[in-house]
This record gives structure tokens, sequence and C-alpha cells, in this order.
């Protein structure tokens, strides 16, 4: 009986100790979602999506939060440069804390793009005729008469990295999507340009996904205008134009790249009667090309103007903040395909800073760094990445190390302003960079002491010889100083 009676203590004490896991568990992530809407509000959407977005609260106990990261760049980066700011705020809800603690849990792929990946894997099913009959309207998958190759299936949403460069152009792109077919289109046509290499062609084959996700019942039709050009050529020839227009009347969703490429007469005519029909009808229309409609020389002035009469989104060359994001989303794809890629968190700093580009750029610049590491056989380290990536300067012809150069790489690292670096402000998180950037005016440039306190806001020589040897003294014992130093040297060099 004694026995009978412990037992169901023992099964009641198990049970009252899981009831309170549960109510911790509850309670922390209550607290957790507080201290991100308050990061959030305090850093702005782009800051806290790039480095808190993905970070969970993993243990609060004995003064101490533990949270976690994906991975370990961003483990790094918060360390150096939020960690005092998440201490801060985190108390506000955890009360006093004596320290976070910031580790990186495992991997996990991105599961919509393996989605999409296994739905267009699916055989069709039923029989032969009705797949035939399926083909026609189906064809908004595939990238017409171009090997029937289908839309690229890593460029999705989910896979576009925004930031304040692209995200008009990215707000625009999923706005068209979310329409159903016969209701009236928010701005028609949309019209994206920008440099090679910016995002075009992803937003178009993303929306492009998107449609087939949550209106699988739109038809879609993407194509480059060299595409359109060659179809209509096909159909002259064959003397079966109006197959060639049939196939536009029924498309709900148009979506052209590269129209700078679009020439001749006769094909503009074409064109402008197929965007009519789309437009007047209400279907959307959504062009990509390199340059804007009003620098379209060899298009017909009624033809720009009815493209300028539509939403023109210029996107921008990418800021060092949303390079920053695009090396760490490339990085994290190559380890997905191959682990035995590690690229340290400093030569991912520096190719942010060093290739100004977009993510075309970004990626090629990893992909060289690793490929000469495993060709090699040598450590990927920041003297390797400084040696490969060498030829990529911004300003291959310039040589002669300028102090504009040095207060332009320290304030774009440190996110210090020009104006406050000169400033006689004397916050902590101005002076340092203030101090690194003497030090390297004096060490990679002839000028004199007096001369580079007159360029940091007209300080004293004595200000300048003050902060080279506290800087000097500070790389010898602090390494995250000596790296950073290290990593705005090959900038400087490299400028």
């Amino acid at each position: 009986m004694m026995e009978a009676d412990s037992k169901q203590k023992s099964a009641e004490q198990v049970s009252a100790d899981n009831k309170m896991t549960e109510l911790a568990i509850v309670d922390l992530k209550q607290k957790w979602q507080r201290v991100a809407q308050r990061l959030r509000a305090e850093l702005g959407d782009d800051l806290f999506t790039s480095w808190f977005g993905r970070m969970d609260a993993e243990d609060h106990s004995n003064l101490r939060l533990i949270v976690s990261v994906p991975t370990r760049f961003l483990k790094s980066w918060i360390e150096n440069h939020y960690v005092t700011k998440l201490q801060k705020i985190a108390e506000v809800e955890f009360g006093r804390l004596d320290s976070i603690l910031v580790r990186v849990r495992g991997q996990i792929a991105p599961q919509r793009v393996v989605e999409v990946v296994e739905r267009a894997a699916e055989p069709q099913r039923g029989n032969p005729i009705e797949q035939h009959a399926n083909s026609a309207s189906n064809m908004n998958f595939l990238v017409q008469g171009e090997r029937n190759t289908q839309l690229d299936l890593t460029q999705t949403f989910d896979s576009f990295v925004v930031g304040t460069s692209n995200q008009l152009a990215h707000a625009a792109a999923c706005r068209v999507t979310e329409a159903v077919a016969g209701a009236p289109v928010t701005f028609n046509p949309l019209f994206i340009h920008s440099a090679s290499g910016l995002g075009k062609t992803h937003l178009l084959n993303a929306v492009a996904h998107r449609i087939r996700e949550i209106h699988p019942e739109r038809k879609v039709l993407f194509l480059t205008a060299e595409r359109f050009m060659y179809s209509f050529i096909q159909a002259l020839r064959q003397r079966d134009t109006i197959s060639f227009k049939d196939q536009f009347q029924s498309v709900d969703v148009l979506l052209i790249d590269d129209f700078q490429f679009l020439q001749g007469k006769t094909m503009q005519q074409e064109f402008c009667h197929t965007f009519n029909s789309l437009v007047d009808s209400r279907r959307q229309v959504i062009v990509a090309a390199d340059v804007p409609p009003s620098q379209l020389d060899t298009i017909d002035q009624r033809m720009r103007s009815r493209l300028i009469g539509g939403l023109v989104i210029d996107i921008e060359m990418p800021d060092l903040e949303l390079r920053r994001k695009i090396v760490l989303s490339r990085y994290i794809a190559m380890n997905q395909r191959d682990h035995s890629i590690v690229i340290p968190d400093d030569v991912l700093e520096f190719v942010a800073n060093r290739i100004t580009g977009g993510g075309r750029e970004l990626e090629g610049a990893l992909n060289r760094v690793v490929a000469y590491q495993q060709f090699n056989k040598a450590p990927i380290t920041l003297d390797l990445a400084s040696m490969v990536l060498r030829d990529m300067s911004a300003n291959p012809d310039q040589c002669r190390i300028k102090i504009d150069d040095i207060l332009k790489i320290v304030g774009r690292h440190f996110n210090v302003a020009r104006t406050d670096l000169l400033s006689p402000r004397r916050a902590r998180s101005i002076v340092v960079p203030r101090q690194v950037g003497m030090y390297l005016a004096k060490k990679m440039t002839s000028r004199s002491l007096p001369e580079i306190g007159r360029r940091f806001g007209g300080r004293d020589h004595s200000t300048v010889l003050h902060a080279v040897r506290k800087i000097d003294d500070q790389i010898k014992t602090d390494d995250r100083l000596a790296k950073e130093v290290a990593l705005l040297i090959r900038l400087v060099e490299q400028q």
C-alpha cells in the first residue's frame, strides 16, 4: 500500500515538474518575443532582420541568458557589435543579467525551396491526351522555347535578400502576386530596371514561383525579349502568326526579361499590340531591363510612354549592410552543399567591404576564394582572400592612399558618419573609430602628425600621437581589434 502511494506521489511529482518546465518554456518564449519587439523598434526592420531575425532564446538561469543563431558568422558579428545592446534590452524583460551566451545551433535547409523542387519533380498523372492539353496551359512555368528549361528553382522570394536598395522592387513584385484572375491590378505595367546582376531576373522568377504556389489557376508566361523575337520570326516563317498571337490571349501575367534587346519596327509593333491587349484587359505585365523606359532609344515613343505610365522602379547598387547579408546567404548555401567549406568571419567581412557590386560579383568572389583554397590546399585566410581578389579592386588605377579614403572606409566599417569622425564628440562609439583612422593615416601615408590632425577635424598633433600610440598598444593585447585593423589595412590598400 505504501509502495503504491509512493509511486503515485512520484508520478504526481514528475507531472508537476513537467508542468513547471512547460510554463518556464512558455514564459521564456513570451519574454523573448517582447525582447525581439524592442530590438526591432530600436534598430529598425533591416538591421533586426539581418542580425536578430533568426535568433532564439534557449535558456535563462543563474542570471545568464542563452540565445542561439544558425551560423558562426552571425554569432561573431553579434558578439562583436551588439551583445551590449542585446543585454541592456533583454534585462528589461529578464531582470539583471551577468552575461549573455550566444551559441550556434544546427543549420536548417530552407524548406520552401525544397518543396518547390519536389513539386516540380512530381510526375504528371492522367492520360496522354490530357497531359498534352494541359501542357499548353502550363507553359507558364517554362521559359518558352529555351530547350524546355524550367524556371530557376533557387530564385524565389525566400532566397531574395532584401535591403534598402531593392526593398521597393521586392514589395511591388510581392504585391502583383496577390491579385486574382479578373481582379483589378494595382499598377500596370510594373517596370524594374537596374544594372546587370542586381536581382531583376531573380524577382521575375520569384513572381512566377509565388503565383504557382498561391494562385495555380493563373497562367503566367515568362520569356526574354530575345525569345519573343525568335518565336515571332519562326511564326512568320511558318506563316502561323495567329497561333503566336493566341498563346498570349489566355495569359494572366506576362513577364518579359532583358527588354532592352527588343529591336526592329515589326517586332516592336507586335509586342505593342500584345502589351496593349493585356493591359487593356487588366492583366499584369512585368518588364525588366537594364535602363529605364526613357533611355530605351530603340523603342517607339508610344511604347515608352505606356511603360512610363506604369510603376517604374530602380534597383540601386547594394549598400554595405545588404552586401553583408548577400555574402552571408551565399556562404550558407555553399556550406549546405559542401560542409567542408568553412570561411572565417573576417574573410566574409572583407569580401562584403571589398566587392561593391551585386550578388553575382559577391558570389563570384566567394567562389574564387574557395576554388583557390581547394586547388592549392591552403587554409582560407584574410591574406589569401586579399591576394585572390586583388584584381577586383573598385579603383585599380588608384595607387596613392589618401586620408579621404581612410575616413570613408573606417566610417563605413564602424558605421560612423564622416561628420562624427571629424566632430568634437567623445562617445566611445566615435572615439575608437577616430583613433583607428588616425593610426591608419600615420602608418599608411606620408602625412605629418599636424596635417593628419587638421584632416581629422582640426586636432592638435599631440592628439594624433596619443591615438597612434594607444591603438598600437591595444592591438598587441586585443585580438579582435587587431583583426579589424588588419582588415581595414587591406581594404585601404586595395581602394
